[in-house]
């Protein structure tokens, strides 16, 4: 213990268009040991100079078999004990959209939520992927806490988002099944990081790009850092990144000592 790091997660809405719009300037402002990359759409291949700008971090890319389509990926300066592709289950590793990585005293499991997709068509197969998600997590749980973060595709309560009349059980992301799905994570022992050092505090991680959401501050809180209860001690901060531009998402972050 006493040693104090720094995890980052963002949803860059495409890898290369990140770094098109400046994300090789905006990085070491970040000042990340470790940083969780969601909807990367893009292979390892399509992007040769990551290794040469952000030298001195491992680099891990779990892509989705669709090009162009989902996809995860971790910069890690700390180096891990080890790190996997998806979860125990085949079925739903096909889009990309987990990465795990074990340290000495935690798992670090980045993870990027299917939408619930428009007129909720996908909203079955949502309800099934947060059940086989949360068993994942608790399974890993019993060897070591957990650090779950991403964009898990869910604003969890009314003050999590600008129009929640608008949206209940109307738009993808706030309906009571995917609530629901989100506290069931709660139930197995998981807290949400920043509802829990910012008990009021409205601040957005994800705005639409029409209509001038962003601008307007007509927002969501859809990503999270979850940790073990055990753990919760040990964040000494969480934090949101507003002011990073360049997706539709904006960094989220804690302040962990392991």
């Amino acid at each position: 213990m006493g040693n104090t790091i720094r995890i980052l997660s963002w949803n860059v809405n495409g890898m290369r268009a990140i770094v098109k719009k400046g994300m090789y300037v905006t990085f070491p402002g970040l000042r990340a040991d470790i940083i969780c990359f969601q909807e990367t759409k893009a292979q390892m291949d399509t992007m040769p100079d990551l290794d040469i700008q952000l030298i001195g971090y491992d680099l891990v890319f779990n892509s989705a078999v669709q090009k162009g389509y989902s996809g995860t990926a971790i910069l890690s300066r700390i180096k891990p004990l080890a790190h996997w592709m998806g979860t125990n289950n085949d079925i739903y590793g096909q889009e990309g959209r987990v990465i795990t990585m074990e340290f000495d005293t935690f798992y670090l499991v980045n993870v990027y939520v299917p939408n619930s997709g428009q007129e909720l068509k996908r909203l079955g197969y949502r309800k099934e992927w947060d059940a086989h998600l949360k068993e994942y997590v608790a399974e890993l749980d019993k060897k070591k806490p957990v650090v779950l973060t991403g964009d898990l595709n869910v604003a969890h309560e009314r003050i999590d988002l600008a129009r929640p009349d608008q949206n209940y059980n109307k738009v993808a992301g706030f309906t009571q099944m995917e609530i629901d799905g989100f506290k069931d994570f709660l139930s197995i022992g998981l807290v949400d990081t920043f509802r829990h050092l910012h008990k009021d505090k409205i601040q957005y991680t994800y705005w639409s790009q029409r209509f001038n959401a962003r601008e307007s501050g007509i927002g969501w809180r859809i990503d999270y850092f979850l940790v073990s209860k055990r753990i919760l001690g040990q964040v000494k901060d969480a934090f949101i990144m507003d002011e990073i531009m360049g997706s539709d998402h904006c960094p989220v972050g804690i302040e962990i000592e392991v």
